[in-house]
């Protein structure tokens, strides 16, 4: 009997420690048109997704960037980030690991380029072979000071904001923030997602609030903050997290702890740092920059052979 494989082109890099696995080729023709029709042409065929993200292949802290044409004109790449429990509008590490990554393979210089999302258009500059700073979509803070009661924890206090994920930030941490914790961070943030649904906080027109961020002092004299954000999945972000760093700028300049321009640095729960700023666009909004180094780890190809019991990934459920 003869076995078909498919063979799926992939770069590896990391953010901050955060992995990335740009899809260089293999992806299923997503046709043409906006970015936010070729997800969801990508979401129906969900199996890719999950072949790519899931065990056996990648892991829960993967984020895949599955690269296409760009529709918007001007732009470098079009891009659909992809993890283990669905899709992402946006993702801060994601886009810088994807421009070291087209960087690398000799498709982009040095100086300012423009990716594609299903959230609008990402600009970024190539500041060196491994740096690279992104501008990203406006962000602002939707509720500030929300209560809610979570189990374990009692009464928990945050904001509400976007970055191009939808964060719940709060101030102070139930643990302190390292690796030794991460057990006990993770069981937490999970609450605290939970609770959030359960009581009925969302973004705007009843979106989820899938991402968690805790926050604490830093441990380094030269940066602000340590924080440590807990993913869709179930994760724990290596990295600072882009949007949620983002997402966290915007909420400083609406408290006016950040002027435009200001530098914050912002470590995550592993010491790795992102430098962040914003600017103020003509209407008023925040566009938050964001700077971090990313490396290329892993060049391959990702088999898929039909007899594969788990060519679909090892599918929770």
């Amino acid at each position: 009997m003869s076995q078909t494989t498919e063979r799926i082109q992939f770069i590896d890099s990391h953010t901050a420690g955060e992995p990335t696995r740009v899809i260089v080729a293999g992806a299923p023709d997503l046709g043409a048109g906006p970015i936010r029709d070729r997800l969801a042409r990508l979401r129906a065929q969900d199996w890719f997704r999950q072949s790519v993200i899931l065990e056996p292949r990648g892991s829960d802290a993967v984020v895949g960037a599955v690269l296409c044409e760009p529709h918007e004109p001007g732009c470098a790449a079009g891009v659909i980030f992809i993890n283990n429990t669905g899709y992402l509008g946006m993702c801060g590490h994601g886009a810088i690991g994807l421009a070291v990554t087209l960087h690398h393979l000799g498709r982009i210089g040095l100086g300012r380029h423009a990716f594609d999302t299903p959230v609008g258009v990402v600009q970024v500059d190539v500041l060196g072979p491994n740096l690279v700073a992104i501008e990203n979509v406006a962000s602002y803070r939707l509720r500030q000071r929300v209560e809610i009661t979570v189990e374990g924890l009692g009464r928990v206090v945050g904001d509400v904001a976007w970055g191009g994920n939808w964060f719940f930030l709060i101030e102070s941490s139930p643990f302190p923030l390292g690796l030794v914790n991460v057990k006990e961070l993770t069981e937490a943030a999970d609450k605290v997602r939970r609770a959030l649904w359960d009581q009925g906080v969302t973004g705007t027109e009843g979106a989820e609030i899938d991402h968690v961020e805790f926050f604490g002092p830093a441990q380094t004299a030269d940066a602000q903050s340590r924080n440590f954000v807990y993913c869709p999945g179930g994760a724990y972000d290596r990295s600072p997290c882009g949007t949620g760093t983002s997402a966290k700028v915007a909420c400083l300049a609406a408290d006016g702890k950040l002027k435009p321009g200001e530098i914050w640095v912002q470590e995550s729960v592993i010491g790795s740092r992102f430098t962040a700023s914003y600017r103020l666009d003509p209407s008023g909004k925040v566009i938050p920059r964001i700077e971090g180094a990313a490396y290329v780890c892993t060049e391959g190809w990702l088999l898929r052979q039909d007899n594969d019991p788990f060519r679909n990934g090892i599918v929770p459920g």
